[in-house]
């Protein structure tokens, strides 16, 4: 029979296993591409492009066909985009961006796309 601290080690560890997944896994329907195919995608006229990074960092470094919207603001003005059209979704790294690819997602946004390595790769 296993001991009490054995039992209660395991469950814990499947709970972190579980929490590292959700938290890291790509969320089903969000499209991942690199910068490379970004480029192609810019001149769309029916496509939404965002950038999440803050205010100073978009000023610093930006792509001309990107709005401004920070993950903090997001959920308050995502009526600001179309949830028919595709958005596009850039920050510094990626990891904002997936953030907001998974927020999109929970508020109905059908069309996602995460901008691996974001501005980074650029």
């Amino acid at each position: 029979m296993l001991e009490t601290s054995t039992l209660i080690n395991i469950l814990l560890g499947v709970y972190l296993a579980w929490f590292m997944y959700r938290k890291f896994a790509p969320v089903k329907g969000v499209k991942h591409i690199s910068t490379i195919e970004l480029k192609s995608e810019l001149n769309s006229k029916d496509k939404q492009f965002i950038d999440v990074r803050t205010p100073n960092e978009f000023q610093a470094n930006r792509i001309n066909e990107f709005k401004n919207i920070p993950l903090y603001e997001l959920p308050k003005r995502a009526n600001e985009l179309s949830k028919e059209k595709e958005v596009f979704v850039i920050c510094q790294s990626g990891m904002r961006s997936s953030k907001a690819s998974k927020l999109l997602k929970k508020l109905g946004f059908k069309h996602i796309t995460n901008v691996k390595g974001g501005m980074s790769a650029w």
